[in-house]
């Protein structure tokens, strides 16, 4: 690897996405939960 070459390291607008995914991920997981416990306490 020569000095001149630049870092190993994802573009900004990855970045932005992967952690776009992640939230995402998360909401949708925890709305998952809820709406199955909602759904267990139904009679």
């Amino acid at each position: 690897m020569l000095w001149s070459e630049p870092p190993d390291e994802p573009p900004e607008e990855l970045r932005r996405a992967e952690a776009m995914l992640r939230r995402a991920r998360t909401v949708l997981t925890v709305s998952v939960l809820l709406a199955m416990c909602l759904l267990g306490m139904w009679p």
